[in-house]
């Protein structure tokens, strides 16, 4: 039987540097995925409505297989079962209602990302403009005001919201892919 170990016994060296090696992905693997964000952007660009409406079936297939994983695991493993559980059923209800009504899911999706995107913008604006009052410069408080203007522009027009998300989403896609592409030819 293992005897405890006692913490204050235990030294530990604040300079003591711990090797971590940084994650190496082969190049064809960092040029396909700017590859694929780069054709997905571009989809999201000039096919939004079924680029997202696609998208959000994978989204409702995952949550529905991690649903069912995660109630297997409840019921196979006994640590915290009612969130387990919980959390499955949750997920195999929003995968199966996403599978089952792709449109109305695609529109509800995005309106609560809007909606979550427009509170996270008037919250951080809100910290942006505490910042400034505690001699954090006149311009973090500018950014902070257009902040939470835009935020309080999508929480109360978040349709408008939902009909340019895609194209963000595609713009955003498209940069991100081009600079992994550049990255991937660099390695």
């Amino acid at each position: 039987m293992e005897q405890p170990v006692d913490i204050t016994e235990v030294s530990f060296d604040p300079d003591d540097e711990m090797d971590y090696a940084p994650l190496e992905l082969p190049r064809w693997i960092v040029l396909l995925e700017g590859i694929i964000a780069i054709l997905i952007g571009l989809f999201l660009l000039f096919r939004p409505g079924q680029t997202t409406t696609f998208l959000i079936q994978i989204l409702g297939i995952f949550w529905l297989a991690e649903g069912m994983l995660s109630v297997l695991g409840a019921l196979i493993y006994s640590g915290n079962r009612v969130w387990k559980l919980l959390s499955g059923i949750l997920s195999i209800i929003a995968g199966a209602v996403i599978l089952m009504y792709p449109i109305y899911s695609s529109v509800i999706v995005l309106t609560l990302f809007v909606i979550f995107i427009g509170i996270w913008a008037v919250v951080t604006g809100a910290v942006k403009i505490l910042l400034a009052l505690k001699g954090g410069g006149r311009g973090v408080g500018i950014i902070g005001i257009l902040t939470i203007i835009l935020g309080l522009l999508l929480l109360v027009n978040f349709a408008a919201g939902v009909a340019v998300l895609p194209w963000v989403f595609g713009l955003f896609l498209i940069l991100g892919g081009i600079g992994t592409l550049i990255e991937g030819f660099r390695m």
